[in-house]
């Protein structure tokens, strides 16, 4: 039953990649503009994680949820599947493989 005392949320799983397109990071989280801002702070600093080794900061896929258990969900989903048919959901919501961090700035 729907409770109006907790409100919405919004989450968003992502899929991020460098600027070859190359690598590709999935993530989950609830500010994805602070979330983009981290990533490329890292890849600028160097900083000692999978995105920054890889400078992969850059937005190619994402998905908006309302509950934080679906969208887990949906992050682990993502993370089984083979390198093709993630390339293939990419293409499907984006299909020139533009970097989409515009639309969060």
């Amino acid at each position: 039953m729907f409770n109006p005392q907790l409100g919405y949320h919004t989450y968003y799983v992502y899929i991020i990649t460098n600027k070859h397109r190359s690598t590709f990071y999935i993530g989950v989280t609830q500010n994805l503009k602070e979330r983009l801002k981290q990533h490329s702070v890292n890849a600028e600093n160097n900083v000692k994680t999978f995105a920054a080794s890889y400078n992969v900061e850059f937005l190619v896929y994402y998905e908006k949820f309302t509950w934080i258990q679906e969208a887990i969900a949906r992050e682990k989903e993502l993370k089984g599947w083979i390198r093709t048919k993630k390339l293939e959901l990419i293409r499907d919501f984006n299909p020139t493989f533009e970097f989409l961090n515009y639309h969060f700035e």
